[in-house]
């Protein structure tokens, strides 16, 4: 082990460069999480992320970058590391694509080839179907120094792959630490709303679009009991800004029930959109860190479910989803909404104890990583 006295290189290895909000907030938390424990424990970290676009993520966070598909470049920047850390999000997965798993597999490995230790970082592990990609996962697992993952489930898969459940460490997703920084208090668009704002996040999933739909009515319906500001919090453009679209369309002119909508398209930096989400009343979420960015800033939230990370979230918080991409009924919606914008003090009260245990666990990771890399782990 280095020294602590010097200063250490650590890859950081995710899906980052491709400006999906909730990504670029995990990488943001890890990147706050290392300094502040570093810092701590007097030891200088100096991160080197693997991104699709290394120069828009050294420009935002400040840090070295190399193109995470050029490997002679991700080899130099290994080969003078102390470490890799791979995460957080979803990585291990084969829902997207099935050379998702080989890849981040693929980059550990490398490390691990080149005597390098390998720190997983509070990742959602699965779903992974393709019953092959079980012993890899297994034989790069086993031999890495410290194990996080985001969830019990995540925990109870690696489990089933044969992983030793006293090496698995589940803690919180890293954005639950993720702070508003210099944003909480630049105005926004939102600031001095005389309505309340509902802060909705949604994607593409159903080829019918039928949750959006669903969505759609069950928001119309508030809107003629309520007057609202409907805020669209796209966390991944373009993508999300066209589902967004698509509901504003089924919603129609409600301007004669007093409500509005705008859309939320500036929000680059993660803490531009946490601050976003901060001045909402209510969030209405598909993507999973849309929640995770309320649950960090106590708004009282709602999630519509289309993977499993979105209900192991939910059960952390001793919550369930109002349903999910396949099953979603407008009345069930429309009845959470009123009843959470009518007791917001009481979701708080309800949940202050879950959160606050969260953002504390959320540094776990990082703690346990600095203390190898200062010989005390």
């Amino acid at each position: 082990m280095v020294a602590p006295s010097q200063s250490q290189s650590i890859v950081i290895s995710g899906y980052y460069g491709f400006k999906n909000s909730g990504d670029e907030a995990v990488l943001e938390s890890i990147l706050t999480a290392l300094k502040e424990q570093g810092e701590a424990t007097g030891v200088n970290i100096n991160p080197v992320v693997l991104s699709i676009d290394p120069e828009w993520t050294a420009a935002t966070y400040g840090v070295q970058s190399v193109h995470r598909m050029k490997l002679a470049e991700v080899r130099q920047a290994l080969k003078v590391s102390s470490g890799l850390i791979s995460g957080g999000g979803s990585l291990l997965q084969d829902a997207t694509s099935s050379k998702t798993i080989p890849y981040y597999l693929g980059i550990m490995k490398l490390a691990q080839w080149m005597r390098k230790p390998v720190f997983i970082y509070s990742q959602g592990i699965g779903p992974v179907h393709q019953k092959l990609f079980h012993p890899m996962i297994k034989s790069v697992f086993n031999k890495c120094k410290y194990i996080s993952v985001r969830d019990y489930q995540s925990a109870e898969l690696l489990q089933s792959m044969g992983l030793n459940s006293e090496r698995i460490h589940v803690v919180p997703d890293p954005v639950m630490g993720l702070t508003t920084g210099p944003y909480l208090n630049d105005g926004g668009s939102t600031s001095g709303d005389s309505l309340p704002v509902v802060g909705i996040s949604v994607r593409y999933w159903d080829k019918e679009k039928k949750e959006l739909e669903q969505i759609a009515e069950g928001l119309r319906q508030v809107c003629y009991q309520q007057p609202l500001h409907l805020r669209f919090l796209p966390f991944h453009l373009p993508d999300d800004a066209e589902a967004s679209r698509y509901i504003k369309e089924r919603i129609g002119d409600i301007s004669s029930t007093g409500s509005k909508i705008s859309d939320c398209l500036e929000a680059v930096h993660p803490q531009q959109m946490l601050a976003e989400v901060s001045r909402c009343q209510l969030v209405i979420g598909m993507r999973l860190h849309s929640l995770i960015y309320a649950a960090n800033q106590s708004v009282p939230f709602i999630g519509v479910s289309y993977d499993p990370k979105i209900d192991h979230f939910m059960d952390r918080m001793d919550m369930k989803p109002v349903g999910t991409s396949s099953s979603l009924l407008p009345e069930a919606l429309a009845a959470e909404m009123i009843q959470l914008l009518g007791n917001a003090g009481g979701w708080r009260k309800a949940h202050a104890g879950q959160i606050a245990v969260l953002k504390q666990e959320a540094q776990s990771p990082a703690q346990h990583i600095i203390e190898f890399l200062s010989g005390k782990g």
